[in-house]
């Protein structure tokens, strides 16, 4: 198994990867600003069971064939945009709505976390990354290659947990204060949908 200092240095590495802005990080905001922060969390391990699915892509070989796959990158890539897009339009819709009628809206904590879960998987370029990122830290001499990839994606999740669930309190701090008013329940998920359509567009236009 990889020494302490190297597993030190990985979860050091994860939490610095976890806190640059990025599509999760942004995701979870919105959601925990619209719906609270228990929200964010249901949002978060959406996410981290996504990131179980591309530790798993990695470790099988699968994440390999995003990078050899022309049309395999760019169909999964055209799903998640898509998705996104689709997020949008619930997020314009709901900013015409009042504020009572907003909390009958709420999708619940199981259709946040699928959001979540779809959100992680459709982005090819999260596959792509931990299949350059993980085994730089494996070492062939410290046992099975596939065991210590596992570790690595665990200890990923745990960095991104700890990340996401101080961006999903934040958010449910906005949320108090926006929820306040109809007009601010408006603007926010106005801007939720925005930052959907700034999302999808971003994964839209990526490369390999």
């Amino acid at each position: 198994m990889p020494s302490a200092d190297i597993l030190s240095a990985f979860f050091a590495t994860a939490l610095l990867m976890a806190l640059v802005p990025g599509p999760d990080n942004l995701f979870v905001l919105t959601q925990s600003a619209v719906y609270g922060a228990r929200a964010g969390f249901a949002t978060t391990f959406g996410l981290i069971t996504g990131l179980c699915a591309h530790t798993a892509a990695v470790t099988l070989g699968v994440a390999a064939l995003f990078r050899a796959s022309e049309a395999a990158f760019l169909g999964l890539k055209i799903v998640g945009a898509l998705y996104l897009l689709h997020l949008a339009r619930l997020s314009f819709r709901s900013g015409a709505s009042s504020a009572s009628l907003e909390r009958s809206r709420f999708p619940g904590f199981l259709a946040l976390y699928r959001r979540g879960v779809i959100m992680n998987i459709t982005n090819p370029k999260v596959s792509l990354f931990f299949l350059a990122f993980l085994p730089q830290f494996a070492d062939p001499g410290r046992g099975n290659l596939s065991a210590q990839i596992i570790l690595f994606g665990a200890l990923f999740q745990c960095a991104t947990l700890l990340v996401f669930g101080g961006v999903a309190l934040l958010g449910g701090k906005l949320a108090i204060w926006f929820n306040k008013s109809v007009r601010g329940q408006i603007l926010l998920n106005r801007a939720a949908g925005c930052v959907f359509v700034a999302l999808a567009v971003a994964l839209a236009f990526t490369g390999r």
